[in-house]
């Protein structure tokens, strides 16, 4: 350990405490824009997710149609890696839980969120009724960094 020779200078406890505070003011501004970036991360990938399936779907619906068959996949074909889509559906963004479940279509229409933890998605198919008719979407409520017109935020769910 070296100590001051004469003439030499430290900082004083009051330019240490003004440094501090500097800091903490500058932590308080920008803690919330990354807090707010992590959510609009989440919704982005809910979104690139629901949009990437609910395209795979369209495009078996295509395929099935032409070929005279139900227009939209089972919950077997929709999660059977390679029939309707060539990878896994990933684990929801908002809650980090994996795979898709049946639901009524009752509750689909509703955005209904059906055991949280057993799936991150939800899916509801009715090839029978006229027109026939999916939904696919996420199988939680959490608020995203959507807004609808009147600026109130539209759930995980509601995408």
């Amino acid at each position: 350990m070296r100590w001051m020779k004469a003439g030499e200078r430290a900082f004083t406890l009051v330019e240490v405490l003004i440094v501090v505070i500097i800091i903490g003011v500058l932590a308080a501004v920008v803690v919330p824009r990354f807090a707010g970036a992590t959510d609009e991360a989440r919704t982005s990938s809910l979104q690139s997710v629901l949009g990437g399936v609910r395209s795979s779907i369209a495009s078996f619906r295509t395929r099935a149609v032409i070929a005279g068959e139900d227009p939209f996949p089972t919950l077997g074909e929709l999660t059977t890696t390679g029939s309707v889509l060539q990878n896994e559906v990933p684990a929801n963004p908002f809650t980090g839980v994996s795979g898709v479940q049946s639901v009524s279509l009752a509750q689909a229409q509703s955005r209904a969120v059906v055991n949280e933890n057993a799936a991150g998605w939800n899916y509801a198919v009715d090839n029978e009724s006229s027109p026939p008719v999916a939904i696919f979407y996420a199988n939680c409520d959490n608020a995203s960094s959507v807004e609808d017109s009147e600026g109130n935020a539209v759930t995980a769910n509601e995408l």
